[in-house]
């Protein structure tokens, strides 16, 4: 699959296939986004921060593979999300690109040509009304859609992937904790965030900080740090849930 890790809510990820799936049809998820509801970071591409930022944390968290990737902070324990509620309901403003893309994931073929997968245990397949997938052994609009939309995605995620690198290569991230106290003595810690150095910011050259500008980078930094005061609507749903 994709290079970062599959979220919690893909259980049985398949190719689509136009044989095997011939009759499968599509519909709203019976359960809205209950699917979600223990996913505490979600990935972002930059083209999402600055709707993103308006209401989740963003922070950046390391892969296996020594990269990092950009997430909205959705909870403070382990699968919490706190923008689900217990009927599936979808609580903030914006719902990021890799949730609105589920049932559908690519992964790279043999062939070097992204395929598109579906999650077979998606709950809104082959329900009365649903909308077909494949005609005639071909695809439909509707899928022809899904493809555009995960096309899109990934050009965007390798833009996100640039970005990373660059964060990293001019060294401008630095660890981070920070804390939930709930009025009732509870205290949950995030240890280990990623978040850019401001610091580290203001010691690159003028070369870099116009590159930075002209690329959009600094644009997107800045509104990275401004989201870190969305801890605080965090704080605001834990209580409340409390």
């Amino acid at each position: 699959m994709e290079n970062q890790n599959l979220p919690l809510f893909y259980r049985n990820p398949v190719p689509l296939n136009s044989e095997a799936h011939a009759a499968l049809t599509i519909s709203p998820n019976p359960n809205g986004y209950r699917f979600a509801s223990s996913a505490r970071t979600i990935l972002l591409s930059v083209s999402e921060f600055y709707d993103a930022v308006r209401q989740f944390p963003v922070i950046f968290i390391g892969s296996p593979d020594n990269r990092i990737f950009p997430v909205a902070l959705m909870g403070f324990e382990e699968k919490e999300n706190l923008f689900v509620d217990e009927n599936g309901n979808w609580l903030g403003q914006y719902i990021p690109a890799y949730i609105r893309r589920y049932p559908f994931i690519t992964t790279d073929g043999s062939d070097g040509q992204l395929t598109v997968c579906i999650d077979e245990e998606f709950e809104g397949f082959n329900l009365e009304g649903g909308v077909p997938l494949f005609e005639g052994g071909e695809p439909t609009e509707k899928t022809k859609e899904i493809q555009s939309f995960l096309q899109d995605y990934m050009t965007r995620m390798e833009q996100t992937n640039q970005f990373c690198a660059m964060l990293q290569e001019k060294g401008l991230l630095r660890q981070t904790d920070a804390q939930a106290k709930l009025t009732d003595g509870r205290v949950f810690a995030l240890n280990g965030l990623l978040v850019v150095d401001e610091q580290k910011l203001t010691e690159l050259s003028d070369s870099d900080i116009l590159t930075l500008f002209r690329n959009g980078g600094l644009a997107l930094i800045h509104a990275h740090l401004l989201s870190l005061r969305n801890l605080d609507i965090l704080i605001d749903r834990k209580i409340k849930l409390a």
